[in-house]
């Protein structure tokens, strides 16, 4: 349960002018240190971005520039998982240093906003944001100061996994699916008469990386009948990536097996991987 946590602070509307940076390091579940610095953006501050974090022009004079801080950020960071609340850290970074001329790191990130809104259905459709996630755990920490909304990113992690039991890294996988992993599986389609595919009848299973009533539309436009369960009438099973490298037995869906069971009696159903059904639906 090692990882990293990481907040930004900006002075003005543009994700680019980073004036503050701190980073949480997490070892075994507990906080173990700690990094901030303030940044000369090289920017203007605007009074909106001031009210908010409370930096300004003469906070950050003396202060080294986003070049001169991102190359100790990059030794850090390439050493593990990276945890940012919601996408705008992840881009201000990204902005900071196209604005700069530096490269960016590919970095291993893994969203805390995305996690709490899988871990508590209370949270999955609103009040996700840092502040009321953590008032509802009663996280105690200062708002709008890039370490404390680091470390409580982090926290509000921890949390999620002693809730549910899954690692740091099932939720690495986890949020790259669905919020209710469920809640379209039982979508059916009509098969576009002009589609290249059309007479087909296909059916999805196991744990597809785009949402599964995308699937079935692009499925549908290229003239499949998307139907929900594995029947006499089912030609082709699309199987998620990692679900199709699943070999022994019972690991596979009850729609894989039955498949498998129906194909051994002589009828031609075609499993193939999701990667291979977006190549040929033309997504």
């Amino acid at each position: 349960m090692n990882f990293f946590a990481i907040d930004v602070e900006t002075a003005n509307p543009a994700l680019s002018s980073i004036c503050q940076v701190g980073i949480a390091s997490f070892r075994d579940g507990r906080l173990c240190g700690s990094w901030e610095s303030l940044i000369n953006p090289k920017d203007y501050f605007d009074p909106i971005n001031i009210s908010i974090h409370g930096i300004d022009e003469a906070d950050v004079q003396s202060s080294p520039t986003w070049s001169e801080v991102y190359p100790g950020v990059c030794a850090v960071l390439q050493n593990g998982i990276t945890v940012s609340h919601t996408a705008f850290d992840r881009v201000s970074i990204l902005r900071a240093c196209e604005k700069n001329g530096l490269p960016c790191r590919e970095f291993r990130w893994l969203d805390s906003a995305k996690v709490a809104r899988r871990a508590w259905p209370i949270f999955s459709k609103r009040g996700y944001g840092l502040a009321n996630v953590a008032a509802h755990f009663s996280i105690q920490y200062r708002a709008h100061d890039a370490l404390e909304d680091a470390r409580c990113a982090g926290e509000i992690l921890l949390r999620a996994i002693a809730e549910t039991g899954l690692s740091i890294d099932q939720w690495l996988e986890r949020v790259r699916h669905p919020i209710d992993p469920f809640a379209d599986a039982a979508i059916t389609r009509a098969g576009d008469a002009d589609g290249p595919l059309h007479g087909e009848v296909l059916v999805f299973t196991g744990s597809l990386s785009m949402l599964r009533r995308e699937a079935a539309d692009a499925a549908s436009a290229a003239g499949c009948e998307v139907d929900v369960g594995v029947t006499e009438r089912t030609t082709v099973l699309v199987v998620g990536d990692q679900d199709i490298r699943k070999l022994a037995g019972h690991e596979k869906s009850s729609k894989h097996r039955k498949a498998e069971d129906l194909i051994a009696r002589g009828q031609k159903i075609r499993i193939i991987g999701e990667s291979d059904f977006q190549r040929v639906v033309g997504l």
